[in-house]
């Protein structure tokens, strides 16, 4: 059991850190920015936000491969 429960940790913790990595986690950090800074407006949707994400990336880009 204890192995199993090794394998389960270290299998989240790599898909934290490709989550990370592919940028995936973007709207679970804005949220979390949103509610530590208490803005008064209601926070994005998801869908909001990966619009706006990629509208903002298309008109300001930056070092990416596409």
């Amino acid at each position: 059991m204890d192995v199993l429960r090794s394998a389960g940790r270290g299998l989240m913790a790599v898909n934290k850190y490709l989550k990370g990595v592919l940028g995936e986690d973007s709207y679970d950090k804005y949220l979390e920015h949103h509610q530590a800074t208490a803005c008064a407006t209601a926070p994005m949707t998801v869908k909001e936000f990966w619009r706006d994400k990629t509208d903002r990336q298309d008109a300001n880009p930056e070092g990416r491969c596409c």
